[in-house]
């Protein structure tokens, strides 16, 4: 008799919370659903506008996440107060507890701090090649938490946005200069080495014309004269353009018989008998010691 009493007691009860709370909680249901509806909406309406702006893919996305995600929390806490929650209360809880996580989490805020510095400020853009942090390679991604580097080889490099915010770095572009050095002996004539290599320049399409390349002599070695050519490439083509020019002014110089001599030292041999007198001083100065 007593279990039937209290499944009675429980069925009456769970019929009068349903009849209490159960449309409060269905309509709650309802706003939170047409608030995720709503948000999504938002969020691709705000791309779409964003899209005719000049912004960078990461601050669009940023922007339309925080649009979603700001009509979510209004719709939530429109679905609370009908279901009769005392919001102060709750707000002070997740305040307390927002204090602890970000004491938790201090790097990857430290992370995020630094993705809005770079996302707003713009140092550089996907695209763009970048040298920071003894790292380089083309810009893939740039996201709140991270930056990603892409090599020639197919690899790539994260790098937590802290380590990038407040160091120097360099901004290629979408270019590179490229720098090739040859050595000719002393005897050539300057004119024409300048001239050939000029021409191996002028002859290869990955060359940009503009800034114009320059071809000049920049050291005086021990067995040559080392001649410096700079040029500009694009990203993508600065590793297939070193070996194409390298090798087009080896084969230039040959064919034009422009002399790329070897390291060379000259070495004199002192005559015998010096050597001799030498040798019997220094087993003296031993007998002696």
């Amino acid at each position: 008799m007593e279990t039937l009493s209290a499944i009675d007691q429980f069925k009456s009860t769970a019929v009068d919370l349903s009849v209490r709370f159960g449309p409060k909680l269905l309509a709650a249901m309802v706003i939170f659903a047409i608030g995720v509806t709503v948000s999504r909406w938002v969020g691709v309406m705000l791309m779409r506008g964003l899209e005719r702006i000049e912004l960078e893919p990461p601050v669009r996305s940023l922007l339309s996440r925080i649009a979603r995600t700001i009509v979510l929390g209004l719709f939530m806490i429109m679905a609370l107060q009908n279901l009769g929650v005392e919001l102060l209360p709750l707000i002070a809880g997740l305040g307390v507890l927002g204090a602890g996580i970000a004491l938790a989490m201090q790097g990857l805020l430290s992370d995020v701090a630094a993705g809005l510095s770079i996302i707003f400020s713009r140092p550089f853009r996907v695209g763009e090649y970048i040298s920071v942090v003894d790292e380089e390679g083309t810009v893939e991604d740039i996201s709140l938490f991270s930056t990603t580097l892409a090599h020639p080889d197919g690899s790539r490099v994260v790098i937590p946005n802290r380590k990038i915010v407040g160091e120097i770095y360099h901004n290629f572009g979408t270019t590179r200069e490229l720098e090739i050095s040859v050595g000719v002996a002393y005897d050539t004539d300057f004119d024409r080495a300048v001239a050939a290599i000029q021409e191996v320049l002028a002859a290869n399409t990955r060359v940009l014309p503009e800034p114009a390349p320059l071809v000049q002599a920049v050291r005086l070695a021990d067995s040559c004269v080392e001649m410096e050519l700079k040029c500009c490439v694009g990203v993508d083509d600065y590793i297939p353009a070193r070996g194409e020019l390298t090798r087009a002014i080896v084969e230039i110089c040959r064919e034009r018989r422009i002399e790329i001599p070897f390291p060379r030292r000259d070495v004199h041999v002192i005559g015998d008998a010096l050597l001799r007198d030498a040798l019997d001083e220094h087993r003296a100065q031993q007998r002696s010691a």
